[in-house]
Protein backbone atom coordinates (compact mmCIF):
# COMPACT_ATOMS: atom_id res chain seq x y z
CA UNK A 1 0.00 0.00 0.00
CA UNK A 2 3.27 2.24 1.09
CA UNK A 3 4.18 1.73 -2.35
CA UNK A 4 1.42 2.31 -4.53
CA UNK A 5 0.66 5.28 -2.61
CA UNK A 6 4.32 6.75 -3.42
CA UNK A 7 3.70 5.64 -7.14
CA UNK A 8 0.31 7.42 -7.29
CA UNK A 9 2.16 10.83 -5.87
CA UNK A 10 5.08 10.39 -8.03
CA UNK A 11 2.54 10.01 -11.26
CA UNK A 12 0.33 13.26 -10.09
CA UNK A 13 3.39 15.43 -9.65
CA UNK A 14 4.55 14.19 -13.30
CA UNK A 15 1.30 14.81 -14.51
CA UNK A 16 1.23 18.16 -12.99
CA UNK A 17 4.64 19.04 -14.68
CA UNK A 18 3.62 18.27 -17.87
CA UNK A 19 0.32 20.12 -17.55
CA UNK A 20 1.79 22.80 -15.96
CA UNK A 21 4.48 23.47 -19.06
CA UNK A 22 2.62 24.85 -21.61
CA UNK A 23 0.58 27.02 -19.82
CA UNK A 24 3.79 28.94 -18.22
CA UNK A 25 5.30 28.88 -21.85
CA UNK A 26 1.57 30.90 -22.79
CA UNK A 27 2.34 33.23 -19.79
CA UNK A 28 5.95 33.79 -20.23
CA UNK A 29 5.16 34.38 -23.93
CA UNK A 30 2.49 37.08 -23.78
CA UNK A 31 4.38 38.61 -20.89
CA UNK A 32 7.06 39.68 -23.25
CA UNK A 33 8.01 43.24 -22.59
CA UNK A 34 7.16 45.51 -25.69
CA UNK A 35 8.84 46.22 -28.05
CA UNK A 36 10.24 42.53 -29.43
CA UNK A 37 10.74 43.52 -32.68
CA UNK A 38 11.59 46.95 -34.74
CA UNK A 39 8.68 49.80 -34.52
CA UNK A 40 7.98 51.79 -36.99
CA UNK A 41 7.42 55.53 -36.90
CA UNK A 42 4.73 56.66 -39.95
CA UNK A 43 5.25 60.12 -41.35
CA UNK A 44 2.45 61.27 -43.24
CA UNK A 45 4.53 63.30 -45.24
CA UNK A 46 7.34 63.42 -48.15
CA UNK A 47 10.76 62.73 -46.88
CA UNK A 48 12.39 66.16 -46.76
CA UNK A 49 9.76 68.61 -45.30
CA UNK A 50 9.31 69.83 -41.91
CA UNK A 51 7.42 66.15 -40.42
CA UNK A 52 10.62 64.02 -41.64
CA UNK A 53 13.03 66.36 -40.39
CA UNK A 54 11.26 65.83 -36.45
CA UNK A 55 11.09 62.13 -37.72
CA UNK A 56 15.10 61.81 -38.56
CA UNK A 57 15.71 63.75 -35.21
CA UNK A 58 13.89 61.70 -32.84
CA UNK A 59 13.86 58.09 -34.31
CA UNK A 60 17.80 57.12 -33.13
CA UNK A 61 17.10 58.32 -29.47
CA UNK A 62 13.99 56.55 -28.92
CA UNK A 63 15.04 53.89 -30.10
CA UNK A 64 17.45 53.91 -27.68
CA UNK A 65 14.90 54.02 -25.13
CA UNK A 66 13.06 51.62 -26.74
CA UNK A 67 15.81 48.96 -26.74
CA UNK A 68 13.98 48.25 -30.53
CA UNK A 69 15.38 49.98 -33.92
CA UNK A 70 12.57 52.59 -34.89
CA UNK A 71 12.05 52.77 -38.64
CA UNK A 72 11.05 55.75 -40.11
CA UNK A 73 8.20 55.43 -42.67
CA UNK A 74 6.87 58.79 -45.08
CA UNK A 75 3.56 58.50 -46.87
CA UNK A 76 2.22 61.53 -48.23
CA UNK A 77 -1.06 61.93 -49.75
CA UNK A 78 -4.44 63.31 -48.66
CA UNK A 79 -3.22 65.88 -45.89
CA UNK A 80 -1.33 62.99 -44.29
CA UNK A 81 -4.35 60.81 -44.04
CA UNK A 82 -3.55 58.43 -46.19
CA UNK A 83 -0.93 57.64 -43.69
CA UNK A 84 -2.85 57.88 -40.51
CA UNK A 85 -6.00 55.42 -42.29
CA UNK A 86 -2.38 53.07 -42.77
CA UNK A 87 -1.76 53.24 -39.15
CA UNK A 88 -5.64 52.32 -37.90
CA UNK A 89 -4.86 49.83 -40.40
CA UNK A 90 -2.38 48.07 -38.38
CA UNK A 91 -2.65 45.95 -35.22
CA UNK A 92 -3.14 48.54 -32.53
CA UNK A 93 -0.13 46.81 -30.51
CA UNK A 94 2.22 49.54 -30.56
CA UNK A 95 4.25 48.77 -32.89
CA UNK A 96 2.98 51.85 -35.66
CA UNK A 97 3.72 55.22 -33.76
CA UNK A 98 1.66 57.91 -36.22
CA UNK A 99 3.73 61.30 -36.10
CA UNK A 100 0.32 63.52 -36.25
CA UNK A 101 -0.96 66.86 -36.08
CA UNK A 102 -4.37 68.31 -36.10
CA UNK A 103 -4.07 68.86 -40.28
CA UNK A 104 -3.58 64.29 -40.51
CA UNK A 105 -6.24 62.83 -37.59
CA UNK A 106 -8.55 66.36 -36.97
CA UNK A 107 -9.02 68.42 -39.72
CA UNK A 108 -8.43 65.59 -42.79
CA UNK A 109 -12.39 64.19 -41.94
CA UNK A 110 -14.20 67.04 -42.22
CA UNK A 111 -12.51 67.99 -45.66
CA UNK A 112 -12.96 64.68 -47.51
CA UNK A 113 -15.68 62.38 -47.34
CA UNK A 114 -13.29 59.22 -48.38
CA UNK A 115 -11.42 59.61 -45.34
CA UNK A 116 -13.16 57.35 -42.72
CA UNK A 117 -11.26 58.34 -39.81
CA UNK A 118 -11.59 60.39 -36.77
CA UNK A 119 -9.95 62.13 -34.28
CA UNK A 120 -11.14 59.70 -31.65
CA UNK A 121 -9.81 56.57 -33.34
CA UNK A 122 -6.06 57.67 -31.96
CA UNK A 123 -4.56 58.25 -28.65
CA UNK A 124 -2.01 60.98 -27.85
CA UNK A 125 0.66 59.47 -26.20
CA UNK A 126 2.91 62.81 -25.94
CA UNK A 127 2.69 66.01 -27.50
CA UNK A 128 6.72 66.76 -29.22
CA UNK A 129 6.76 70.15 -30.23
CA UNK A 130 4.92 73.18 -31.78
CA UNK A 131 6.26 75.17 -35.16
CA UNK A 132 6.05 78.52 -35.88
CA UNK A 133 3.30 79.29 -38.48
CA UNK A 134 5.05 81.68 -41.37
CA UNK A 135 3.68 83.51 -44.25
CA UNK A 136 6.06 83.21 -47.36
CA UNK A 137 5.68 84.38 -50.76
CA UNK A 138 7.81 83.98 -53.82
CA UNK A 139 10.56 86.49 -54.42
CA UNK A 140 9.13 88.84 -56.75
CA UNK A 141 6.03 88.95 -54.82
CA UNK A 142 4.63 92.44 -54.85
CA UNK A 143 3.87 92.43 -51.25
CA UNK A 144 6.05 92.54 -48.24
CA UNK A 145 4.07 92.05 -45.32
CA UNK A 146 0.57 90.77 -44.30
CA UNK A 147 -1.55 93.91 -45.12
CA UNK A 148 0.48 94.27 -48.45
CA UNK A 149 -0.53 91.18 -49.63
CA UNK A 150 -4.26 91.40 -48.77
CA UNK A 151 -4.11 94.85 -50.22
CA UNK A 152 -2.62 92.98 -53.66
CA UNK A 153 -5.38 90.27 -53.23
CA UNK A 154 -8.14 92.84 -53.46
CA UNK A 155 -6.74 94.15 -56.39
CA UNK A 156 -6.01 90.64 -58.43
CA UNK A 157 -10.17 90.49 -58.95
CA UNK A 158 -9.01 88.45 -62.98
CA UNK A 159 -6.23 86.69 -62.17
CA UNK A 160 -6.34 85.70 -58.10
CA UNK A 161 -3.56 85.25 -56.22
CA UNK A 162 -2.27 81.07 -55.42
CA UNK A 163 -1.64 79.96 -52.45
CA UNK A 164 -0.38 76.37 -51.56
CA UNK A 165 -1.33 73.71 -48.53
CA UNK A 166 -0.72 70.27 -47.96
CA UNK A 167 -4.27 69.34 -49.08
CA UNK A 168 -7.91 70.68 -48.77
CA UNK A 169 -8.43 70.63 -45.57
CA UNK A 170 -5.28 70.85 -43.83
CA UNK A 171 -4.65 73.45 -41.58
CA UNK A 172 -2.66 75.64 -43.98
CA UNK A 173 -5.57 75.84 -45.97
CA UNK A 174 -8.27 76.16 -43.42
CA UNK A 175 -6.19 79.62 -42.38
CA UNK A 176 -5.95 81.05 -45.80
CA UNK A 177 -9.57 80.66 -46.18
CA UNK A 178 -10.23 81.84 -42.57
CA UNK A 179 -7.88 85.07 -43.76
CA UNK A 180 -10.26 85.43 -47.17
CA UNK A 181 -13.26 85.14 -44.68
CA UNK A 182 -11.98 88.29 -42.66
CA UNK A 183 -10.77 90.42 -45.46
CA UNK A 184 -13.74 89.75 -48.10
CA UNK A 185 -10.75 88.30 -50.62
CA UNK A 186 -10.65 85.29 -52.84
CA UNK A 187 -7.82 83.02 -53.81
CA UNK A 188 -6.86 80.16 -55.60
CA UNK A 189 -6.01 76.73 -53.58
CA UNK A 190 -3.38 74.74 -54.86
CA UNK A 191 -3.11 71.89 -53.12
CA UNK A 192 0.37 69.49 -52.72
CA UNK A 193 0.88 66.23 -51.09
CA UNK A 194 3.85 67.85 -48.24
CA UNK A 195 5.50 71.09 -47.14
CA UNK A 196 9.16 69.91 -48.89
CA UNK A 197 7.26 70.53 -53.09
CA UNK A 198 5.20 73.34 -51.89
CA UNK A 199 8.09 75.53 -50.95
CA UNK A 200 10.08 74.56 -53.85
CA UNK A 201 7.46 75.58 -55.91
CA UNK A 202 7.20 79.19 -54.58
CA UNK A 203 11.45 78.96 -54.32
CA UNK A 204 10.60 78.66 -58.25
CA UNK A 205 8.28 81.41 -58.45
CA UNK A 206 5.49 78.85 -59.43
CA UNK A 207 3.55 79.62 -56.55
CA UNK A 208 2.41 82.92 -54.79
CA UNK A 209 2.24 82.13 -51.01
CA UNK A 210 1.18 80.49 -48.07
CA UNK A 211 1.26 79.98 -44.43
CA UNK A 212 3.56 76.67 -43.65
CA UNK A 213 5.93 75.85 -40.29
CA UNK A 214 8.66 77.20 -40.25
CA UNK A 215 12.24 75.86 -40.12
CA UNK A 216 16.06 76.20 -40.72
CA UNK A 217 15.56 75.37 -44.53
CA UNK A 218 12.80 78.29 -44.67
CA UNK A 219 14.81 80.34 -43.12
CA UNK A 220 17.98 79.38 -45.57
CA UNK A 221 16.06 80.21 -48.38
CA UNK A 222 14.81 83.37 -46.94
CA UNK A 223 17.94 84.44 -46.44
CA UNK A 224 19.32 84.05 -49.90
CA UNK A 225 16.51 86.08 -51.21
CA UNK A 226 14.73 82.75 -52.42
CA UNK A 227 11.49 83.60 -51.08
CA UNK A 228 9.76 86.14 -48.93
CA UNK A 229 8.99 85.58 -45.43
CA UNK A 230 6.47 88.07 -44.77
CA UNK A 231 4.88 87.48 -40.96
CA UNK A 232 4.59 84.83 -38.10
CA UNK A 233 1.21 83.80 -37.14
CA UNK A 234 1.76 83.59 -33.59
CA UNK A 235 0.22 85.57 -30.95
CA UNK A 236 3.67 87.08 -30.17
CA UNK A 237 6.83 87.46 -32.06
CA UNK A 238 9.09 84.06 -31.54
CA UNK A 239 12.34 84.39 -30.00
CA UNK A 240 13.68 82.74 -33.17
CA UNK A 241 12.38 85.43 -35.22
CA UNK A 242 12.63 88.46 -33.51
CA UNK A 243 12.65 90.41 -36.04
CA UNK A 244 9.96 89.33 -37.86
CA UNK A 245 6.51 91.19 -37.34
CA UNK A 246 3.32 88.67 -37.00
CA UNK A 247 0.04 88.97 -39.16
CA UNK A 248 -1.94 90.46 -35.97
CA UNK A 249 0.10 93.35 -35.51
CA UNK A 250 -0.92 94.63 -39.33
CA UNK A 251 -4.49 96.15 -39.75
CA UNK A 252 -6.53 94.33 -41.01
CA UNK A 253 -5.92 90.77 -39.51
CA UNK A 254 -6.25 91.75 -35.59
CA UNK A 255 -6.51 88.70 -33.53
CA UNK A 256 -5.19 86.69 -36.07
CA UNK A 257 -3.15 83.56 -33.93
CA UNK A 258 -2.11 80.13 -34.90
CA UNK A 259 0.74 77.65 -34.38
CA UNK A 260 0.66 73.69 -35.00
CA UNK A 261 1.87 70.80 -32.66
CA UNK A 262 3.06 67.54 -33.81
CA UNK A 263 2.71 64.85 -31.67
CA UNK A 264 2.66 60.90 -31.41
CA UNK A 265 -0.12 58.42 -31.74
CA UNK A 266 -1.42 55.27 -31.20
CA UNK A 267 -4.67 53.11 -32.48
CA UNK A 268 -6.79 54.24 -29.62
CA UNK A 269 -7.15 50.70 -28.34
CA UNK A 270 -3.41 49.54 -27.99
CA UNK A 271 -3.05 47.91 -24.78
CA UNK A 272 -2.62 50.45 -21.25
CA UNK A 273 0.77 49.21 -20.52
CA UNK A 274 2.01 49.38 -24.23
CA UNK A 275 0.80 52.82 -24.37
CA UNK A 276 2.43 53.60 -20.80
CA UNK A 277 6.06 52.37 -21.75
CA UNK A 278 6.23 54.63 -24.96
CA UNK A 279 4.62 57.85 -23.07
CA UNK A 280 7.74 56.82 -20.76
CA UNK A 281 10.47 56.95 -23.99
CA UNK A 282 9.18 59.83 -25.60
CA UNK A 283 8.67 61.69 -22.46
CA UNK A 284 12.40 61.16 -21.67
CA UNK A 285 13.65 61.36 -25.30
CA UNK A 286 12.26 65.20 -25.50
CA UNK A 287 14.18 65.89 -22.04
CA UNK A 288 17.33 64.89 -23.86
CA UNK A 289 19.56 67.73 -24.25
CA UNK A 290 20.96 66.74 -27.30
CA UNK A 291 17.15 65.67 -28.76
CA UNK A 292 15.75 69.50 -27.88
CA UNK A 293 19.17 71.03 -29.68
CA UNK A 294 18.00 68.69 -33.14
CA UNK A 295 14.39 70.11 -32.22
CA UNK A 296 15.34 73.57 -31.89
CA UNK A 297 17.97 73.41 -34.59
CA UNK A 298 14.73 72.76 -36.78
CA UNK A 299 12.77 75.59 -35.51
CA UNK A 300 11.02 73.73 -33.30
CA UNK A 301 9.39 74.62 -29.30
CA UNK A 302 9.76 71.49 -27.56
CA UNK A 303 6.90 70.72 -25.50
CA UNK A 304 7.06 69.93 -21.57
CA UNK A 305 6.22 66.13 -21.07
CA UNK A 306 2.79 65.09 -20.27
CA UNK A 307 1.48 62.72 -18.06
CA UNK A 308 -1.11 60.07 -20.59
CA UNK A 309 -4.04 61.98 -18.77
CA UNK A 310 -2.96 65.42 -19.49
CA UNK A 311 -2.49 64.43 -23.61
CA UNK A 312 -6.14 63.23 -23.42
CA UNK A 313 -7.35 66.31 -21.91
CA UNK A 314 -4.84 68.17 -24.14
CA UNK A 315 -5.88 66.60 -27.39
CA UNK A 316 -10.04 66.79 -26.68
CA UNK A 317 -9.70 70.08 -26.29
CA UNK A 318 -7.54 70.63 -29.60
CA UNK A 319 -9.70 68.33 -31.33
CA UNK A 320 -12.71 70.84 -30.25
CA UNK A 321 -10.53 73.17 -31.02
CA UNK A 322 -10.18 72.79 -34.86
CA UNK A 323 -13.43 71.49 -35.29
CA UNK A 324 -15.03 75.13 -34.34
CA UNK A 325 -12.70 76.72 -37.04
CA UNK A 326 -13.39 74.52 -39.58
CA UNK A 327 -17.34 74.86 -38.99
CA UNK A 328 -16.58 78.71 -38.66
CA UNK A 329 -15.45 78.47 -42.15
CA UNK A 330 -17.91 76.34 -43.65
CA UNK A 331 -15.97 73.71 -44.49
CA UNK A 332 -17.81 70.81 -45.93
CA UNK A 333 -16.62 67.06 -46.84
CA UNK A 334 -16.07 66.28 -50.38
Amino acid sequence: MHLTKRVVRLLAALLSGLVAAPIYAGTAGAATPFPAKPVVLMVPYPAGGASDAIARVLSHPIGKQLGQTVLVENLGGVSGAIAAQKVLAAPGDGYYLFQGSPNEVILSPLANAAVKLQAEDFQLVQPISTAVLALIARKDLEANSSDELIALARSRKDKPLSYGSVGVGSLYHILVEHMQQLTGTSMTHVPYKGAAPLVQDIGGGQLDFAIVPFNAALGAMAQQGRLKLLATAGATRPALLPNVPTISEGKLLKNFAFTIWTGFMVRKGTPPDVVQRLSQALGDVIKDPAVRAGLEAQMQIVAAPMTLQEAARFYEGETARYRSLAKSIGLQPQ
